[in-house]
């Protein structure tokens, strides 16, 4: 484990410019007062990740925590500072230009199972609702707090996972996922359950309890904990778990700006 500040610079690469989500379109991202397509929240994230992961080792992984919260854009072809400062406390604080992004991570060597944000339970894992055959448009009432979202089933293939340089999609001999790609499940979860306009990651909170390999068969289960406005902007935050069989992976408390505020 290092101790020193350090500063990663990084170019910005737009991961998601075809994607569902319209927010990484520049037309449309245009449309709601952004100066182009955002960068994912997911791959802003990975670009965090990498001083996490120098900092702490694999071992974060299995058992790391990292709270993380996208204040402003990132834009594609930026070439962004990526500044770690390690605290008194064990903890590594990590930001993105300053603070347009800022984690903090730290080693949770207390984990041994996840629980809820309510910590209603033990490893609750939300399997009772399948997902819609026809998505619903996301609503007041589709996202309403206690909705139970469908669970999705994945094989983690790390080969053909939508990473761009300078983040691997697979990490060491073992083919450990990144992180980024993990976070990007839970996206998943919301939009395999709602039909979204365009939408904004706007912060998760990430408790690791093993690493996920290439191959891995991964069940991403959750439900919809809160919905508030804030600044005219609609809210949701999720309760979302990542297992592989019996063994968890992963808990994020995941807030997302299901409707942005019109502009003009």
């Amino acid at each position: 484990m290092r101790g020193a500040h350090r500063v990663h610079r990084i170019e910005a690469v737009n991961t998601a410019a075809d994607s569902e989500n319209r927010i990484h379109d520049d037309a449309v991202a245009a449309a709601y007062g952004f100066r182009g397509g955002l960068v994912p929240g997911v791959t802003v994230y990975g670009y965090m990740c990498a001083p996490v992961l120098e900092h702490f080792g694999l071992p974060w992984l299995e058992r790391g925590a990292m709270s993380v919260s996208f204040k402003r854009p990132v834009y594609e072809g930026e070439t962004v500072a990526v500044e770690s400062n390690p605290a008194d406390d064990g903890r590594l604080r990590v930001t993105i230009d300053g603070e347009r992004a800022i984690g903090i991570a730290w080693m949770n060597e207390a984990a041994s199972q996840p629980r809820t944000a309510g910590h209603v339970g033990p490893a609750q894992t939300w399997k009772s609702a399948p997902v819609p055959e026809t998505r619903p448009p996301a609503s007041e009432s589709t996202l309403a707090p206690g909705t139970v979202l469908g669970l999705i089933e994945t094989r983690l293939d790390l080969a053909q996972a939508r990473m761009s340089a300078p983040l691997p999609a697979a990490i060491g001999e073992e083919r450990l996922a990144h992180p980024a790609i993990l976070l990007a499940l839970a996206n998943d979860l919301l939009i395999r359950n709602v039909v979204l306009g365009p939408w904004i990651h706007a912060s998760s909170e990430v408790t690791n309890f093993d690493a996920a390999r290439d191959g891995d068969i991964l069940q991403v289960s959750g439900a919809v904990t809160e919905r508030f406005e804030r600044s005219g902007h609609q809210f949701v935050k999720l309760d979302v778990f990542m297992h592989s069989g019996n063994r968890p992976v992963q808990h994020v408390v995941h807030t997302a700006i299901w409707r942005p505020r019109p502009v003009g």
